[in-house]
């Protein structure tokens, strides 16, 4: 990004590099550690967390680096100061040890993950993540405590939703009022399980359920609700709109996203508040997209004259997104300007909540994003509350009680939690933090 790129070199040249912690050395937490101690200037990675440290040794001895594997905030501390990067399974340490400036949270976990990103916020470390599950579960009660403690709480560059956020923006700032933001994606099946991805998987070193997660639309839906919440847009319907563009010639470069437009404008017409939705098949892909709309007739006929049409909606799109390549980004972005990448802007709008991918009976459990036991669905947060429906992101471990049908929502009354988790303890003050700031909005 303009900007950052001279502040980092600035950071290079004076030898005060922004110091990096990443927890969870996976698929992209791997690849960013490879880009910032490759790529990026005036950044440094200090130390690399990761239940089991193997992995966290990995993602350093591949690049020709021999970390030291310590635990215990002393020691790493010790190895921080004297040059040496970590590799570690005590995530809490690293996380809040001296030495660190960013956290970046990249484990695709929700308990784990909740207990690291308050760790971190506690020790006043700005936190970069990549979880749209957590920030989709408990995001806006982390943004509070992140804004209580005086340090930046954000989504990361590269991944669909930040990219959505930038060319909102972007859009804005031309005095075009943003009505939608859209995610490309290419397939959309509820009932994909970690069975029929594995050879997917397997091809590209994923886990099935992962990439199970992406085809049965639960990713979407988080990453979706995780705009809504940044924006202060909601969904159309429950599950959003998702019209498919995928047919006539498979072999077609370009789908254009301007053609999607009408399916859009009837909802448009309808919302007041703005919109977060999907399309599949659209190429290239897979991007973004945000539907705007300007009320300046000579801005109008300006916009038709650089080809985005005649309106009321115009289309802006971004081609790609680059995952790991562009989170030192936005961890400068944080360290350096204090600025969120995309964050929620108060209560939430938007959640995900739990459909059953089979008929559930009493007893079974449900296991993971992209299993075989549920898909995650957009909804209203009004709904989500008012329905007692249950968010995917508190139902993993969850025992049922009570039969559930086919693709039929399922409610907390539905459920056993397990005992003694920080996210549910974590979505309890959320509900209770949003539900008095709305109740004295409405005394005032």
């Amino acid at each position: 990004m303009i900007l950052v790129d001279t502040a980092l070199a600035r950071r290079e040249a004076e030898g005060k590099p922004i110091r990096v912690a990443l927890v969870g050395a996976g698929f992209q937490g791997k690849g960013i550690v490879r880009q910032i101690v490759r790529s990026t200037k005036g950044m440094r990675v200090v130390g690399v967390a990761n239940r089991h440290a193997g992995p966290a040794q990995r993602a350093f001895t591949e690049l020709g680096i021999e970390p030291v594997t310590v635990e215990g905030r002393v020691a790493i501390e010790a190895a921080i100061a004297s040059g040496r990067p970590v590799a570690t399974e005590d995530a809490v340490s690293l996380v809040q040890a001296d030495g660190v400036d960013v956290v970046v949270e990249v484990t695709g976990s929700i308990e784990y993950a909740a207990q690291i990103i308050l760790a971190a916020i506690e020790a006043g470390k700005h936190v970069v993540q990549m979880n749209a599950e957590v920030d989709g579960t408990v995001g806006p009660i982390l943004k509070a405590k992140a804004d209580a403690a005086n340090v930046i709480y954000t989504f990361a560059d590269g991944d669909q939703p930040g990219v959505q956020m930038n060319l909102y923006r972007f859009v804005a700032g031309l005095g075009v009022k943003p009505v939608l933001c859209g995610n490309i994606k290419g397939l959309h099946d509820p009932y994909r399980n970690p069975t029929t991805q594995r050879a997917f998987a397997e091809k590209w070193g994923q886990k099935p359920a992962m990439v199970a997660s992406f085809a049965d639309g639960t990713k979407i839906s988080y990453e979706q609700a995780i705009v809504a919440n940044g924006t202060g847009f909601g969904v159309a319907r429950r599950g959003m709109l998702g019209p498919d563009v995928s047919g006539g010639d498979p072999t077609a470069p370009l789908v254009p996203l301007e053609s999607t437009v009408s399916a859009f404008t009837e909802a448009l017409d309808k919302s007041s508040i703005g919109l977060v939705d999907y399309v599949v098949g659209a190429r290239p892909g897979p991007g973004v997209f945000v539907l705007g709309t300007h009320d300046d007739p000579a801005q109008q006929h300006f916009l038709n004259l650089y080809k985005l049409g005649t309106g009321p909606y115009y289309c802006f799109s971004t081609p790609y997104h680059l995952c790991h390549f562009e989170v030192p980004t936005s961890i400068a972005r944080a360290a350096l300007f204090g600025d969120a990448v995309l964050a929620p802007a108060g209560a939430p709008k938007v959640g995900v909540i739990s459909v059953a991918k089979k008929d559930l009976a009493p007893g079974e459990i449900i296991q993971e994003f992209g299993g075989y036991e549920a898909y995650g669905v957009a909804e209203n947060s009004d709904a989500v509350d008012r329905e007692d429906l249950l968010p995917l992101g508190l139902a993993l471990g969850a025992s049922l009680k009570h039969a559930v049908a086919k693709d039929q929502p399922i409610r907390f009354s539905d459920v056993d939690l397990p005992d003694g988790r920080i996210v549910d303890r974590l979505y309890a003050e959320q509900r209770q933090l949003f539900s008095a700031q709305g109740k004295t909005g409405q005394a005032a």
